[in-house]
């Protein structure tokens, strides 16, 4: 067997992805002849590698951006790397509805640091949160497999966790605007439990700003005012000199909020 000839037969099972090791062990002869015939075909664009040794079949309505989408190969690859994942701030947000401008790098969190990869023009940022273990997900089917999304109310509370990357607490109300149509109250509460309580301050305090529903925001308050024992900046790179202060989310108000257009 050639190369060609396993990555069709691959296709024809429904498959898009393999490693090198396999390629190996399917195609028979030397790793370096292999190998070689690997690089022949990934110069072609049959095929593209995100990452050493893991490779994703490419068809040809994918072959202008050099690689298939990230979300049809990211939970093979995480299986390869042996990690567990899920999607996450505003490629989360996007699959929930609430994008306002649809993201140019699949946003993945993961338990520790992590280069970004690059496959042709797709792009994957990793996030660390070493707390992932246990985070509610919820799992869509994609064409090859399944990939796993944070819930809305995950979603929301990283939004506030993570400003940086995400362009900032005006996108981040814009994307809640939209956003807190999906959630439910119960889960947030649930959910708010498993994150920093300053999170829930700064969530509590946004979702006010774009009229969010009491029956949303009065879980989160309740959750506050049990646990919140300081107050915290809503941008934490700001001085608080001067500011004002909320007391029912212990939020010092040290920027003006505006969402984005």
């Amino acid at each position: 067997m050639r190369a060609e000839e396993y990555i069709e037969s691959l296709a024809a099972t429904g498959r898009n992805t393999f490693t090198t090791t396999a390629a190996i062990e399917a195609i028979g002869g030397s790793d370096d002849a292999v190998r070689a015939q690997l690089r022949r075909l990934k110069k072609k664009g049959h095929i593209a590698s995100p990452m050493r040794s893991f490779h994703v079949l490419v068809p040809p309505m994918y072959r202008r951006q050099g690689c298939t989408p990230a979300e049809h190969f990211i939970d093979q690859m995480m299986e390869y790397i042996g990690e567990p994942y899920y999607v996450a701030l505003l490629s989360a947000a996007e699959r929930h509805g609430a994008a306002h401008q649809r993201p140019q790098t699949l946003q993945v969190m993961v338990p520790k640091n992590r280069a970004p990869i690059v496959c042709g023009t797709v792009r994957i940022h990793f996030v660390a949160r070493g707390d992932l273990a246990g985070l509610p997900v919820n799992t869509f089917n994609t064409p090859h497999g399944y990939i796993k999304y944070a819930t809305p109310e995950l979603t929301a509370l990283e939004l506030v966790g993570y400003p940086q990357y995400v362009g900032g607490l005006n996108n981040v109300v814009t994307v809640l605007d939209e956003l807190h149509q999906e959630m439910d109250p119960t889960s947030v509460a649930e959910v708010a439990c498993l994150c920093p309580i300053g999170w829930s301050q700064r969530l509590g305090y946004l979702l006010e700003l774009v009229d969010a529903p009491k029956t949303l925001t009065g879980m989160l308050e309740s959750l506050v005012s049990k646990k919140a024992h300081s107050y915290i900046p809503l941008r934490r790179s700001e001085d608080v000199a001067g500011a004002s202060r909320d007391s029912k989310w212990k939020v010092i108000i040290n920027v003006e909020i505006e969402a984005d257009q």
